[in-house]
């Protein structure tokens, strides 16, 4: 019994310290100089050398090196364009045909606010977060950039009952011929953009760009708590080389910039269930940059020089994703985006999890029972797993009153009771241990599910029934980890009791211990183990029955 209490002990402590490594690892966590991905070619390689260096294409940029932040230095010219979809509802500033704001319809910032949605690009200098893109020009000649100032046809576009589609056209108009049409391309119910430069050369010599995508934002992360699971959450730059998936810490970048040549791949900036990404054509070789002054970081993603002649025309075309991390429509826009859902080290049992939830919730339409019933299949799975400890367990439970004599007749040589309480398990065929498998065994199905409920936005303010409104935050009332605890503590009931006093007090006390810690938990999990718990006791009251019975 004693090993039996040291492994659900350690158990209980591994779940606790994994939680914690994690929080340290969000807050305090460094990338290795060994862990920087080798540089496939040298930038100097591939620039040309009269294409102007990256800084140069912002104008009025700061003491601080960093490019001038619309409505400031720079300022706002013209009128905003207005963009509405079913989904997203956003601004594109004529300087530079950027996306300068987005809210997402469908996602309200709280439960108890469904008119105020999520605002996930802006160009607030305080909460900057915005894209960057254009095409820049070799030699002296003017490139459009997200400097240059567009024209449009209208100032309001809107997504049309049974259309598809909407287009977005922008028009620069260049010295010497040069002619840039942007174009950025809406779909119904997508987070994804598609965006194309169309450069046409009028002009009498050949026209030399690369198409550039950045990402600009403001660095502020948040305070870590207990009570607001979004500070949980990597939140910062990432990026993605067509084969591995990296978080960059911002500390670092300020003192070694981060810099890579590569073909494919994409940058984003993430946080808690929403990202922006940026996403080159995955055949073109691309020059990663991302740096850091202290304030904000900027990632950009640099596409090769491309020659356009005297009379024709170059096509530049990427994606843009700016929404929640749907993972359905992270697939469908690029290999690897959907790793921006971070399950962590088990993503390999997390993934699987929540394919499965969700084939659940498309059949139940409720995230909560969807859960329930999920936790009775995995139960399920491990049903001839745990039918065998729970008959260990029930023998053990047989067996106290004879434990409890070699307890009293021993109580003075430990040495000797231990020899005793060995043989007398030796001779019942019962291994004390078996009872604590199955709990060692769902730690990580535990933690797997703690990341799918945490992780995947589609959980976020999903209601359950009665006062639980939301499975991704904690219970408000704290009434699933009290039921929690006291299903756990009714499960310990039905399980033998350890010989020595002080373990029996330990056992009991453990209930009280992980009510305390499952209390700020998101109440989806909360849900979980107590649907366990209780499967568990029904189980458990089965087999200690029939090997009553059978005795």
């Amino acid at each position: 019994m004693t090993e039996n209490l040291r492994i659900v002990l350690w158990a209980a402590l591994a779940v606790m310290i994994y939680f914690n490594y994690q929080a340290w690892r969000q807050q305090y966590g460094q990338r290795a100089p060994s862990e920087a991905p080798a540089l496939a070619s040298s930038p100097a390689d591939r620039t040309i050398d009269d294409l102007p260096a990256l800084p140069e294409l912002d104008t009025d940029v700061p003491a601080d090196g960093m490019p001038a932040i619309e409505g400031t230095t720079v300022g706002f010219t013209g009128t905003l364009i207005t963009v509405e979809t079913d989904v997203l509802s956003v601004e594109i500033g004529r300087r530079g045909g950027d996306l300068r704001r987005v809210l997402l319809k469908g996602y309200p910032q709280a439960k108890d606010q469904p008119d105020v949605p999520v605002e996930l690009l802006n160009s607030n200098p305080d909460s900057l977060f915005v894209f960057r893109t254009g095409l820049r020009a070799a030699g002296e000649r003017d490139g459009a950039t997200h400097q240059s100032v567009y024209t449009s046809a209208r100032t309001a576009y809107s997504l049309a009952a049974g259309d598809d589609v909407l287009e977005i056209p922008l028009q620069w108009e260049g010295p010497e011929g040069i002619t840039v049409e942007k174009t950025y391309r809406f779909r119904r119910g997508r987070y994804d953009i598609s965006l194309e430069f169309r450069a046409i050369n009028d002009s009498e010599t050949p026209y030399r760009v690369a198409n550039y995508l950045r990402i600009q934002r403001a660095h502020a992360p948040l305070e870590r708590s207990m009570f607001n699971v979004d500070s949980y959450s990597f939140t910062g730059p990432v990026i993605y080389d067509g084969n591995k998936f990296e978080k960059l810490d911002v500390d670092d970048l300020e003192d070694e910039p981060f810099s890579l040549v590569v073909e494919g791949g994409w940058i984003a900036s993430i946080q808690h269930h929403f990202l922006a990404a940026a996403v080159p054509p995955e055949t073109e070789e691309e020059n990663y940059q991302v740096t850091y002054n202290g304030k904000q970081y900027l990632m950009t993603a640099i596409g090769p020089v491309t020659t356009i002649a005297p009379g024709r025309e170059g096509v530049f075309t990427s994606q843009l994703f700016v929404g929640p991390k749907l993972q359905q429509q992270l697939d469908e826009v690029s290999a690897g985006l959907a790793l921006t859902v971070d399950y962590g080290l088990l993503a390999i049992l997390a993934q699987p999890l929540f394919w499965l939830l969700g084939k659940v919730h498309n059949f139940l339409g409720n995230w909560g029972w969807s859960i329930i019933i999920v936790t009775f299949l995995i139960k399920l799975v491990f049903y001839p797993l745990t039918e065998k400890s729970g008959r260990s367990m029930a023998k053990m439970r047989a067996l106290q009153p004879r434990l409890k004599a070699l307890q009293d007749r021993y109580k003075d040589d430990r040495q000797a009771m231990s020899q005793a309480l060995m043989d007398l398990y030796k001779r019942e065929k019962v291994n004390p241990v078996a009872g604590c498998l199955p709990m060692v065994i769902q730690i990580p199905f535990f933690i797997a599910f703690y990341w799918v409920l945490l992780e995947s936005v589609e959980m976020r303010q999903a209601p359950f029934m009665l006062w639980i409104t939301d499975l991704s935050t904690r219970d408000p009332y704290f009434v699933l980890p009290l039921l929690m605890g006291a299903a756990m503590f009714g499960q310990q009931k039905l399980n033998p009791t350890p010989p020595d006093p002080v373990q029996a007090k330990i056992m009991t006390f453990l209930p009280v211990m992980f009510t305390v810690f499952f209390a700020f938990f998101p109440a989806g999990l909360v849900l979980y183990w107590l649907t366990n718990s209780v499967l568990s006791i029904l189980q458990q009251w089965r087999i200690n029955r029939a090997v009553t019975v059978g005795r």
